[in-house]
């Protein structure tokens, strides 16, 4: 346990010390590497902070995080507006945008399917791409969740829900490892495993 000569100090290790990953041994050295930084500088980053909290909203179509109602990809026209790629988090949208292999759309879930968590359906994006769907513009939608039980338990949920639609329904091919996560895979990887998904329903009948 750390003795602090300064409240304030103490105040701001706990404060950083909250963030994900973040022990108070790290908190205290970035919180005494910002004392030594210019004032000016210390001050850009908290109010890109604030900043981005206060402005930083999530796409009325896909729910991936925007500075605009709609978010650039959605927006883009040169993308195929027939295909969307079903993510867990914004995280994966990067990932797979970094692959260069993708140009379709997206829908993030904000989550996935967990009973040990308490998380449910209702829980998640779901209600939006099912209306999404609905409109008829939306020809397949592509699987790319975690290939986690987790994972597995919502592609499933997801599967019987749009089976009503007249959509095609693909998964990633599994080259990505069980429990592995998108965000965490290399790119070359990734992308082959959009390129070559396959229909969900080969690996219904696999199992």
């Amino acid at each position: 346990m750390h003795t602090y000569s300064s409240k304030l100090l103490e105040q701001a290790v706990n404060e950083l010390a909250r963030l994900p990953g973040i022990g108070r041994k790290t908190a205290l050295r970035m919180a005494l590497h910002l004392l030594k930084r210019p004032q000016a500088e210390v001050e850009a980053l908290g109010n890109a902070i604030i900043t981005m909290r206060n402005h930083v909203i999530y796409c009325r179509e896909c729910k991936n995080i925007s500075d605009q109602e709609l978010c650039g990809i959605c927006s883009d026209h040169k993308r195929d507006q027939s295909l969307v790629c079903v993510v867990e988090d914004v995280r994966d949208v990067m990932a797979i945008e970094n692959t260069g292999q993708y140009n379709g759309l997206y829908h993030v879930l904000g989550g996935i399917i967990s009973p040990m968590e308490g998380i449910g359906p209702q829980d998640l994006t779901m209600d939006a791409l099912f209306s999404r769907v609905e409109r008829g513009t939306v020809k397949e939608v592509i699987l790319a969740l975690p290939t986690t039980i987790e994972g597995d338990t919502t592609n499933f949920f997801l599967y019987r829900k749009l089976t009503a639609y007249p959509v095609t329904l693909s998964a990633i091919a599994r080259g990505i490892s069980i429990g592995d996560e998108l965000e965490h895979t290399d790119k070359i990887t990734l992308g082959r495993s959009i390129l070559n998904r396959t229909p969900y329903e080969l690996l219904i009948t696999r199992k």
